[in-house]
């Protein structure tokens, strides 16, 4: 088996690029966005503290920059210092590995309201699937912080001090919510891209075990450490393709954040695609008339945003809707749902508007009852799969990105 995706790898490299991976080049760099957490909402108030936070890189380079954002805050507000470093285990670092970066060479930044920046690049060695600590110091708190509210992973803080630059700390407390940390890039190869996957809390990997990078992109990106394919997670637990956020769905359509989220991201030469069940639910959860969608209006926005990538010179692969019978409150099954849910599952397979399509539906229903998550894929809630599904997504978006490329 691990024969077979190393090949699937070579092949998808090589219809990315054109050609073998050459050998590592510093002039010009190619930065290529290598994790990424897409801003979902407001979070709550800070006050003067340190945030330490983990992230897994998925393809490597010898620099290393990133990216801040203020999206869903308030105000402006001033971060810094702040650090990256290679992680050794929990909240400490590798010795020898922290880096100070600047913005602009100030080493504090002051992001507006409703803005992202760009850190100034720093020379690190980053393996492929190595994990990152990013410290940030929040000298004045913050009104409201703007984070990715499923992190699954825990970030670590120590309040009033700044320790950003500290090889270990005495944790005054935890979160499992990404603040203010949006991007990570590298300086790869000359012939690395990027896969950006756009979806909901399926795509977050909400079900999956924390701290266990199980989520299925992540999976993905462990397919593809022979190339040099990042694997990058723009999911938001929560999120509609067509709406925004209206309790209890989080963050902007993937309509309004496409761009930002997606086509903005450097390297970025496939996305996959999957969205449309929250849409779905939402008919059967929330009593307003503007809630309700038809399967058309998911259709057209997905072809909506096939037109957009296309537009940018960007493949995208569909994902076909999952199964979500049995479900508990607050979701709900309906007859009505289902019928829009395999009606949208038509088009994607039969359409041809994706570039290739991936058919999660058919990789994690249950035979005997297909709108049923199959019981060794279910996490439990009959909504979200458990990491050996999302272990079977991964193969079988490997498969077909490969297939797609050709």
């Amino acid at each position: 088996m691990k024969l077979v995706y190393l090949r699937c790898a070579a092949a998808l490299l090589l219809a990315l690029t054109g050609s073998p991976e050459p050998a590592m080049s510093a002039t010009p760099p190619n930065w290529v966005t290598t994790w990424t957490a897409a801003p979902d909402s407001a979070g709550p108030a800070l006050q003067a503290q340190t945030i330490r936070q983990i992230v897994r890189a998925s393809v490597g380079g010898d620099s290393v920059r990133i990216r801040l954002s203020n999206l869903h805050g308030a105000g402006p507000v001033g971060i810094g210092p702040v650090h990256v470093a290679l992680r050794a285990a929990g909240a400490s670092i590798e010795p020898g590995s922290d880096r100070a970066l600047t913005f602009n060479g100030s080493p504090t930044v002051t992001i507006a309201n409703g803005e992202s920046v760009l850190s100034d690049a720093v020379d690190l060695n980053v393996a492929p699937l190595r994990e990152l600590a990013v410290s940030l110091y929040l000298p004045d708190g913050a009104g409201v912080a703007s984070i990715h509210g499923a992190g699954m992973q825990t970030a670590y803080i120590v309040r009033g001090a700044d320790v950003t630059a500290a090889l270990a700390f005495a944790v005054t407390e935890t979160d499992d919510s990404r603040y203010f940390l949006t991007d990570v890039e590298v300086a790869s190869s000359a012939k690395a891209r990027a896969v950006v996957v756009v979806g909901d809390s399926i795509a977050d990997g909400v079900g999956s075990k924390e701290e266990a990078n199980a989520r299925w992109p992540d999976l993905l990106a462990a397919r593809l450490t022979t190339s040099s394919i990042a694997v990058v997670n723009a999911g938001i637990a929560g999120n509609r393709l067509l709406k925004g956020a209206s309790k209890p769905f989080v963050g902007p359509s993937a309509l309004a954040r496409f761009e930002r989220d997606a086509l903005d991201k450097p390297g970025v030469r496939w996305i996959v695609l999957h969205e449309g069940l929250n849409d779905i639910s939402a008919g059967d959860m929330l009593a307003s008339p503007a809630e309700q969608v038809s399967a058309r209006q998911i259709i057209d926005g997905l072809q909506t945003l096939i037109r957009q990538a296309h537009a940018r010179g960007v493949r995208i692969c569909g994902g076909t809707l999952t199964p979500y019978g049995g479900v508990g409150k607050p979701f709900v099954h309906s007859a009505l749902g289902e019928a829009k849910r395999q009606e949208v599952n038509a088009w994607i397979r039969e359409a041809g508007g994706f570039d290739a399509v991936v058919d999660f539906d058919r990789v994690l229903r249950d035979p005997q009852r297909p709108t049923h998550l199959l019981p060794a894929f279910d996490s439990g809630d009959h909504l979200h799969p458990n990491d050996r599904g999302y272990q079977a997504m991964a193969e079988a978006a490997a498969v077909a990105l490969t297939r797609g490329a050709d």
